[in-house]
């Protein structure tokens, strides 16, 4: 009875109205700026990258009169940032907190999802988009950036995915990822073509604000970042949660990442030797699935707030099968949704959080769980079209 109720409610009209998911992400953009109106140390960091590259000072020093830690995005980062940093602090954290959230929404509403699919993540993902907001995260733009390369290659716009594909990457190296489509585009030639063009260009955009040797340098400061930062992750709570962190924290053992990342990529890779499979949509899809999810298990340099990559991965996942999804798998879902979106909430117990979650990576379980299924599926399942889940999204 209860959960006939349940199912009633949730299928009223205003919770399926897209007018009410923007009015909600929009506005969860607002709350959480405003919540972090004294607290926005990311941010300054993030506003740093355009001023310092404006000076052409150097991008991965520590600045500690303007805030703690330090820069790990690329130079082409500057240009992202500079319409939020060449405003008033407040402005600009308000304006950055509404346009990710934004950026998803459109990322989610552009695809060729169905509207099941497209309400499903907006719904499922809206408590992780403010735990990254929280943190005024990128994440939420790489998950963006990953959703568009795929569906524009889906909609043979390959040009425009190789542009977003070379964004991701020269600001954060996650969006390389979306080269793990290349094998779905019908034009590979001009593909390819379109990310040599777009990494020459965007690659050196950048230095008209600044020099072309400052800019060279810094990318290559990125690069002794980026492997420094490799090993601080390695001993930090708060970063490599993740897969590889949360086997290490579990077993107390120390060894190479690589036990764990090469047999990762052999899963993954294995649907890619079922030809016969890539006609289907919903295979397509669950691909995209398991690329949202793989980037954030075997990063080092998984964060909390990272997850909103991987959740609305989850979704997809659960979404694009095109069979009847059974109880086991609702399980698995309702798993993600307690361990790895609430527990960084006052929602989810205090004492487990600290004494649980947070020093064993355990956030981490349920999207593992949940990745190892999908390549199974993946591996072995018939995604032939029963109910067309991967049709164009409905009006």
């Amino acid at each position: 009875m209860m959960i006939e109720k349940c199912k009633a409610f949730l299928a009223r009209p205003f919770l399926r109205d897209y007018r009410t998911l923007l009015g909600l992400w929009l506005l969860l953009g607002v709350v959480a700026a405003l919540a972090k109106l004294h607290a926005h140390n990311n941010f300054l960091i993030f506003r740093g990258v355009f001023w310092h590259v404006w000076q052409q000072l150097p991008l991965y020093e520590a600045y500690p009169q303007e805030y703690f830690d330090v820069n790990h995005y690329g130079p082409l980062f500057s240009l992202v940032i500079a319409p939020f940093a060449v405003v008033p602090d407040w402005l600009g954290l308000v304006l950055w907190c509404v346009s990710l959230s934004l950026f998803l929404y459109v990322a989610v509403r552009r695809s060729t999802m169905t509207r099941r699919q497209q309400v499903f993540i907006l719904w499922f993902c809206a408590h992780e988009l403010l735990t990254a907001l929280f943190m005024q995260q990128f994440n939420i733009a790489i998950a963006a950036i990953i959703l568009l390369a795929f569906f524009l290659i889906e909609k043979e716009r390959d040009a425009e995915a190789a542009f977003f594909i070379v964004v991701g990457t020269l600001v954060k190296l996650y969006g390389i990822v979306g080269l793990a489509f290349f094998f779905f585009s019908r034009h590979k030639v001009r593909f390819l073509l379109s990310l040599a063009g777009w990494g020459t260009l965007l690659f050196a955009l950048p230095m008209l604000i600044s020099s072309p040797a400052y800019i060279a340098g810094q990318y290559y400061d990125w690069f002794v970042c980026l492997t420094e930062k490799n090993s601080e992750n390695l001993e930090s709570i708060a970063q490599n949660i993740s897969l590889l962190g949360m086997v290490h924290r579990t077993t107390g053992l120390q060894f190479s990442d690589l036990w764990l990342i090469l047999p990762g990529m052999l899963l993954f890779a294995i649907p890619y030797l079922r030809l016969s499979q890539y006609r289907h949509v919903a295979f397509r899809q669950t691909l995209l699935a398991s690329v949202l999810m793989f980037v954030v298990l075997f990063s080092t340099g998984s964060e909390s707030s990272g997850y909103i990559i991987a959740l609305v991965g989850v979704v997809i996942w659960y979404t694009a099968a095109p069979w009847q999804r059974g109880a086991w798998d609702v399980a698995l879902l309702v798993f993600v949704f307690v361990l790895s979106s609430l527990s960084p909430s006052d929602l989810f117990p205090a004492y487990l959080r600290r004494e649980w979650v947070q020093p064993y990576a355990l956030k981490a379980l349920p999207v593992t769980v949940v990745w190892l299924c999908l390549c199974w599926e993946m591996a072995v399942r018939d995604y032939a079209c029963r109910q067309t889940p991967g049709a164009e999204s409905e009006s």
